[in-house]
């Protein structure tokens, strides 16, 4: 920026003019500017939905006070220059990230995080009650097996379809569909005595609770900069994994003073409890609907009750043909053309384009590996504890108790590592972090920022898995593999947990989407690991077989420290060739809404010829008249 100065300006600095204290050092110069000079001191403006930047007069020149220096500037024309425009300091003027304050965020994340309890839950509630299923509907442990497997294939398949429609249309209406279904299946597998019916219906109950997974990660994208993701997917994680340890303890609890079937009555009822309040007060926070929070939802299933209600007094206040109805009709016009929702059918392939990029694609792979390693464990500790220590179901639920704990406190403190070490590397870097615009992660290394972390924590889940394994293995005091246990869920659930983040900052534009093919990967895995897991344990025993899953994550570890490497590059290809899809469809949508005006045009001034062959026929605003050839009058 720095060029050569005017002479006047340096014979007025030479001769030491006096100027007036009150002006800024930029306009203490002005007069002396070149004319090329001062164009560059315009103030730029862009619309609101695109980031601006601005530029104001800086420090004096001097050594420079912003610690921050901005990296398209030259240092030495920032700390030496005489020259004004080299003291000019770029500030972010863009529309905040969300709009939602804090304390709506907080509800918001609240709420999500009762809703991504349910479909973990309702997976695992059903551990403890599986020999009471079996002998009261005279079948073998292996078929009452089965429904575990079935639930599992359809928790894979059912996120691919509402992650992709929930990102088109909204949570609102993807939350609201989803549990209106697990409720109409809760309430079938409440009531049914036969086996066929249960399979059935325990497939139709995952179809209804797994889609909330994808969707809640997706909310969390909406409304938290990438800088606090990591405080605000805890909370999420914590709902969703304390499921796998909480349930088994309340399905014990259940089963065993008031019969398997009223387990499904349970599910019914908090379902039914969380849906009220949303219904009623979570506002729509998907981007393509709302942006940011500030374009007001236009249709009615985006609409909270309360805002329905509030619009539909506002409309009797204001009757039609008044100035304040015209002027609402106007704004709502001009929020319309910036996000409609466009309803379409889900697409699940959409969730496999994810599993195909290369950055994405290792990392899901990886996150399924972990994922194995304790959804293996779960599935397996309840009949591991009854048969070597003979608890009941009750005693057996409360086994998973320590895990719970560990997965709590795992989503709370985890979180805010990632972010303590996104703060880490922002400042190492020299970075300034946007709180409130969110941060423009093309060149922050936020596959470091997520992934270093897993690193110590999952080494110290992977030995801890393995002594969890060989102290079930001599049957040692109940106290050692439940220690043991605390601490595989605060580690490798854990870092199950800060893989999943990364998914969401790698995929911004459908976040909902690529959680889906997180879950599509790992679920359809779980279900084929857990139909061979018992022969497994046959086989080797406990003590191999959970040694050898664990040193499954130690081999293919170097997945970890590729990404590290190689992400950025992968995710700039990957930026690069949205932007190009982006810029062919809006080519596209161009040419036809030129081709569509040229053919209105077409039509409202379509030409005949008269029979007489002497005059031409004219429509003008509607009507024909006959426009006669030269010297000739105009008839209609």
């Amino acid at each position: 920026m720095s060029g050569s100065r005017p002479s006047s300006l340096t014979s007025e600095a030479s001769a030491g003019r006096a100027v007036d204290s009150s002006n800024s050092p930029l306009q203490e110069q002005q007069p002396t500017r070149a004319p090329a000079q001062e164009k560059e001191d315009v103030i730029s403006t862009i619309s609101p939905s695109n980031d601006t930047t601005t530029y104001r007069p800086g420090p004096v020149p001097g050594p420079n006070p912003n610690p921050d220096p901005d990296p398209d500037l030259d240092p030495t024309d920032m700390n030496g220059s005489q020259d004004p425009e080299a003291n000019l300091t770029r500030l972010s003027s863009g529309p905040a990230y969300t709009v939602f304050p804090p304390s709506t965020r907080k509800w918001i994340v609240t709420m999500i995080t009762f809703a991504g309890f349910i479909s973990p839950m309702t997976a695992n509630i059903y551990f403890p009650v599986l020999d009471a299923v079996a002998r009261d509907l005279n079948v073998s442990i292996s078929k009452a097996n089965l429904t575990l497997t079935t639930y599992m294939i359809m928790q894979a398949f059912s996120p691919t379809l509402y992650g992709d429609f929930g990102d088109a249309a909204g949570r609102r209406p993807a939350f609201i569909i989803s549990f209106i279904v697990y409720i109409c299946a809760n309430l079938g597998l409440a009531l049914q005595k036969n086996y066929a019916a249960l399979l059935v219906l325990r497939m139709l109950q995952s179809f209804g609770s797994s889609g909330s997974l994808a969707l809640c990660y997706a909310v969390v994208a909406d409304v938290a900069v990438s800088a606090e993701r990591g405080k605000y997917m805890g909370f999420v994680s914590a709902g969703i994994n304390i499921g796998p340890s909480l349930s088994p303890v309340i399905g014990g609890v259940i089963g065993q003073y008031l019969g398997w079937h009223a387990i499904f009555w349970f599910c019914l009822i908090y379902t039914g409890v969380w849906l009220v309040p949303y219904i009623l007060l979570v506002p729509e926070t998907c981007r393509n609907v709302v942006g940011n929070g500030s374009t007001k939802p236009q249709a009615w299933w985006n609409m909270t009750v309360v805002d329905y209600v509030k619009g539909r007094k506002r409309r009797r206040r204001h009757p039609p043909g008044s100035k304040e109805e015209e002027e609402e009709e106007k704004e709502a016009k001009l929020q319309a053309e910036r996000t409609k929702p466009k309803l379409r059918f889900p697409n699940p392939f959409n969730t496999l384009k994810v599993v195909f990029n290369p950055d994405l694609g290792l990392l899901i792979s990886y996150g399924t590996m972990v994922y194995l390693v304790f959804i293996l464990i779960c599935a397996t500790l309840g009949t591991q504890f009854a048969d070597r220590y003979g608890y009941n179901q009750l005693e057996t639920g409360l086994c998973y108790l320590p895990y719970g704990i560990g997965c709590t406190v795992a989503a709370v403190v985890q979180g805010r590592i990632l972010d303590w070490n996104y703060r880490r590397l922002a400042k190492k870097m020299g970075m300034t972090i946007d709180y409130k615009r969110g941060d423009d992660l093309t060149k922050f290394p936020i596959e470091r920022a997520r992934l270093q972390p897993v690193i110590p924590i999952l080494g110290i889940g992977v030995v801890a898995t393995i002594g969890y394994a060989w102290a079930l293995e001599t049957t040692t005091h109940v106290a050692g593999p439940l220690v043991l246990l605390f601490v595989v869920g605060l580690c490798v659930t854990g870092s199950f947990s800060l893989v999943n983040t990364l998914v969401v900052d790698l995929y911004p534009e459908a976040p909902a989407t690529a959680v889906a093919a997180t879950n599509l990967v790992r679920c359809l895995c779980g279900a084929g690991a857990t139909a061979f897991i018992e022969a497994m344990l046959q086989k080797m025993g406990v003590g191999w077989t959970f040694t050898f899953w664990p040193l499954v994550l130690v081999v293919f570890s170097p997945i970890i420290y590729l990404l590290m490497a190689r992400g950025p590059e992968w995710r700039a290809q990957r930026k690069a060739r949205f932007q190009r899809e982006r810029e062919r469809r809006e080519q596209k949508e161009k040419s036809a809404n030129e081709e569509s005006l040229e053919s209105s045009d077409n039509s409202s001034a379509s030409v005949e010829k008269t029979e007489e062959g002497d005059g031409e026929k004219r429509m003008v605003d509607g009507i024909f008249v006959t426009e006669a050839k030269k010297g000739q009058g105009l008839s209609s």
